[in-house]
């Protein structure tokens, strides 16, 4: 297929159609350069013109009129997402929902909501009209938007009580539209949630989502410090395990995380010293307070509702889940990441094996999180890069001992994930997508259905335009 860009934008012309070239560069990235190994892939990566549709209707509009000059579109939010999930690998129209951002609905315990409304804006409406929040939320929350959570993310901010995205519970219902000569919409419930949720938009284009909300709190943000990283572990895990404490967040930074990377916390530490942050219900406080006097190789240094630092720290869940990646960069521009998944029950005796590996070269960053009931932790560890070979070397390292590794240096679904297709997102691209015209390239298995996955997809544009 040969893509008739000026036919495409022609026809489109008569809706918010972007072609400054300054614009058009920065809606065609996304984070992708947390990752060396992206940045060195995906820089050259451009779209020939953005869209910003209004409603659905104007969205159907788009699909189709891209269907029949066989136009890639791309999905965008905010672009706040770290694995090129939102980079268009064979330029086209990026699709920037910016403007379909309204609040639906909102009523005690659920949520209808726009794709493009930024996650601290639907806190704060769901808060002033019905006093419930979000469950969970990207560290991103300022500037995310909700849409792009539920398409690139899987937990965060919430799920060391709400587990995983994708869990039972987590998504009601979304609103999806399809690539077709006549697209369709379609709506999604249940076990049909899993065809579109964590697609990243290769298979339909989200219009509508509804969430479920939990009662909203006045949380305090909570750091301990301890010289015992074992001890930080411990803490982080026994709080979520303990069923009558509310938590939002339990992160656990090895030294010298803390020191190095923190600015406004960094006066308060040692280079010793390991930390763990918490967002603590203030009902639950006391509880809080008492858990720590049990053990007191714990320290709280602060408490947002009873400390007065010179410079205030801010969101404790702004130093969590990849916001520690963000704020390590400004220090280290060496760093990059692995998320790694430490499963229950052996979680804590992995974590301490690998951090006996690497000693200096990888720093445990974990999050609390409820997989199946059991609390375990997920690891966004801190890697000093070298070489794309070094790094290969310590992934496998990781999946050599038994850890799981969601690999950020990879583009694809798969490579991201587990290594293999999901055949229900396979079977729905298919059906939705039968030009394969949503975001291509980033599914692996519609592409190249026989790929072994021993080395990076080489999907064409891959390889820089300089080179």
């Amino acid at each position: 297929m040969t893509p008739n860009i000026t036919a495409a934008k022609t026809a489109l012309s008569h809706l918010d159609v972007e072609e400054n070239p300054h614009a058009i560069r920065t809606a065609s990235r996304d984070f992708f350069w947390y990752s060396p190994v992206l940045k060195a892939r995906m820089d050259h990566l451009l779209a020939d013109f953005v869209v910003r549709p209004r409603n659905e209707a104007e969205v159907i509009e788009i699909l189709k009129v891209c269907y029949e000059h066989d136009v890639p579109v791309t999905t965008r939010g905010a672009g706040t997402g770290n694995y090129g999930q939102a980079m268009p690998m064979r330029g086209g129209c990026v699709m920037h929902l910016v403007y379909m951002n309204q609040v639906t609905s909102c009523e005690p315990g659920r949520v209808v909501v726009q794709p493009g409304c930024l996650l601290k804006d639907l806190d704060a409406h769901c808060i002033a009209h019905c006093g419930h929040e979000l469950r969970m939320f990207s560290s991103t929350w300022a500037t995310a938007t909700v849409g792009g959570f539920v398409a690139g993310g899987s937990g965060g901010v919430g799920s060391v009580t709400w587990g995983q995205l994708r869990d039972l519970g987590n998504i009601i219902r979304l609103r999806v539209v399809t690539m077709e000569a006549e697209p369709r919409v379609l709506e999604f419930r249940g076990e049909e949630l899993a065809r579109v949720s964590h697609a990243y938009g290769t298979n339909g284009i989200i219009t509508e989502l509804e969430l479920p909300l939990a009662p909203a709190y006045d949380w305090v943000h909570c750091f301990v410090a301890t010289k015992d990283f074992a001890a930080a572990m411990d803490c982080a895990e026994g709080l979520a395990n303990e069923d009558g404490v509310l938590l939002k967040i339990a992160s656990v930074y090895e030294a010298p995380v803390a020191k190095s990377y923190f600015q406004r916390v960094s006066p308060h530490v040692a280079e010793d010293d390991a930390l763990v942050g918490l967002m603590v219900a203030p009902q639950s406080m006391d509880a809080l307070v008492t858990f720590l006097t049990r053990r007191p190789e714990l320290s709280l240094i602060y408490r947002s509702d009873d400390t007065d630092w010179p410079r205030n720290p801010g969101l404790v869940f702004e130093y969590g889940w990849n916001h520690t990646t963000l704020r390590a960069l400004k220090f280290d521009p060496s760093i990059t990441y692995l998320q790694v998944r430490y499963a229950y029950p052996d979680h804590n005796a992995l974590i301490e094996k690998m951090r006996a590996t690497f000693p200096g070269e990888v720093l445990q960053h974990l999050e609390a999180i409820r997989v199946n009931g059991k609390v375990s932790f997920a690891g966004l560890s801190l890697v000093k890069f070298t070489t794309e070979e070094r790094l290969d070397e310590i992934i496998r390292i990781h999946e050599d001992a038994g850890a799981q590794i969601f690999n950020p240096h990879r583009y694809t679904l798969e490579e991201g994930g587990r290594q293999h297709s999901d055949q229900r997102q396979l079977s729905f691209k298919k059906e939705a997508d039968p030009k394969g015209l949503l975001n291509p390239g980033k599914m692996i298995s519609f592409d190249t259905p026989d790929w072994d996955y021993a080395k990076i997809y080489d999907y064409p544009s891959m390889t820089p335009k300089e080179a």
